[in-house]
């Protein structure tokens, strides 16, 4: 498949700063906040903007949004890097929107990557965030939770938006083709399938996506009519990846997952590695086969080996301060470990089991006697009427009843006999023979189990 357009000279701009949407409609992703309806969208179109911070990884366009907002609101738009500004210059700017607050104009201060301020710096918005002297909106590629000052987070809605999906970049790279202040005034031949390895290759962020465009077409094949011709040699020197496995449909993402989860599963190691630099060498993000260890780790291992999370997640991390290609080393351990792990499923049919009661009994109410009485009138009520504190026992147990009545005798979790868990499995058949021994001598019911 070509895409063809027409020729013009060079611009100055780079390619992503000449596309920067103006306006909600050219804005690409994040449909679940600004698409029709969405609580963003319309705080944007009704111009009823509050403090925000827009919290998200590089390129899904923070200060796209800010822009927009800017372009759109009645306030006035004061643009803040954290990067250069410092407690002098925060107080200069809230000078100026408190003489704005008097003549009776709101002020939007836009603070990009606000996480690099320190506590003295955020500090020093929060009196007029608090008063309404200014509209704080902040963009941060960094847990907001961890990273802004507890005081003016909760003076903040916090939007998370997302790494933009492999479709949703596609589109971006067609309409920079297209779009004349793109490549729209040139003739470009590139084939739909490079388009889509472009924007597997930028991992989520539209920045990525359209500098590697330009790249290319930069570097492409010129011939004596004008056109520009995008060869797989060009994009892969562009892209320093020999090879970019994953398919148009993407089905090549989930095919490599599944071989490394079932390899795993299979206690095979040598496939599972083998699959694991398969995925990373062709570029997939190590964060993600994390997140898929980690819950490989519990769904497949569990409590046969509780150690088996502990190193998941100790992996995740390690992928998070390294990234690639340090990080490999610790997937590849992570991997083996688990490869070679005691197996159990127990967890998540214990999980699936439960859920199933739980969807269908959304309103059983919690029996009385392990509800929390913190009021009078609770008590009054029987709220933890007759609750037994099992630390108080010799045993360390009691046969409270925990289920409502009408699940009484359900088991969720029913552990298997590989590696720890088989402990775990007579620690339980144990636990149960003792309460069944103490509601027979009581001469309470005993439901067969």
């Amino acid at each position: 498949m070509e895409q063809l357009t027409l020729f013009s000279g060079p611009e100055t701009q780079p390619l992503a700063a000449r596309l920067r949407p103006q306006s909600l409609d050219e804005f690409v992703g994040q449909a679940h906040l600004l698409g029709e309806g969405k609580v963003l969208r319309r705080l944007i179109e009704s111009d009823q903007i509050s403090s925000m911070i827009f919290w998200g990884p590089p390129g899904v366009g923070k200060t796209t949004l800010a822009r927009i907002i800017a372009n759109r609101t009645k306030a006035s738009f004061i643009d803040f890097s954290a990067v250069t500004s410092g407690i002098k210059e925060i107080r200069t700017v809230m000078q100026q929107a408190e003489e704005n607050r008097r003549y009776g104009e709101k002020t939007i201060v836009f603070v990009d990557e606000i996480h690099r301020f320190n506590k003295a710096q955020q500090d020093a918005f929060l009196p007029f965030v608090e008063k309404g002297s200014i509209i704080l909106i902040g963009a941060t590629t960094e847990n907001p939770s961890f990273e802004i000052n507890g005081a003016l987070l909760s003076r903040c809605k916090v939007f998370v938006l997302q790494a933009l999906r492999t479709g949703e970049l596609t589109a971006l790279l067609a309409r920079a083709l297209e779009d004349k202040r793109g490549f729209g005034n040139q003739r470009i031949r590139i084939s739909g399938d490079m388009l889509e390895m472009i924007a597997v290759f930028a991992n989520g962020d539209a920045r990525t996506a359209l500098s590697t465009l330009e790249m290319v077409v930069l570097n492409g094949d010129l011939d004596g009519e004008g056109v520009i011709t995008v060869t797989s040699g060009t994009l892969e020197q562009c892209t320093s990846r020999k090879s970019l496995l994953y398919d148009k449909t993407g089905e090549e993402h989930y095919n490599l997952i599944s071989a490394l989860h079932k390899s795993m599963r299979n206690s095979d190691p040598d496939a599972a590695v083998y699959w694991l630099a398969r995925m990373l060498e062709a570029g997939e993000d190590p964060l993600y086969v994390a997140r898929r260890v980690i819950r490989f780790a519990s769904e497949d291992v569990g409590l046969a080996d509780p150690r088996a999370l502990e190193i998941a997640v100790a992996a995740y991390q390690a992928c998070h301060f390294l990234g690639m290609p340090e990080c490999t080393v610790h997937l590849t351990e992570a991997v083996v470990y688990l490869s070679v792990a005691p197996k159990s499923n127990s967890l998540y049919e214990a999980y699936e089991q439960a859920k199933k009661d739980a969807v269908k009994q959304l309103a059983e109410p919690v029996p009385l006697v392990i509800r929390n009485g913190v009021t009078r009138l609770m008590k009054e009520l029987d709220y933890g009427k007759g609750y037994q504190y099992a630390h108080d026992t010799e045993e360390k147990l009691t046969d409270m009843q925990c289920l409502p009545d009408s699940l009484l005798g359900r088991e969720y979790y029913r552990p298997g006999e590989q590696g720890l868990e088989a402990r775990y499995k007579e620690r339980l058949d144990q636990m149960k023979a003792w309460k069944k021994s103490v509601r027979g001598r009581e001469g309470g019911c005993v439901r067969d189990e």
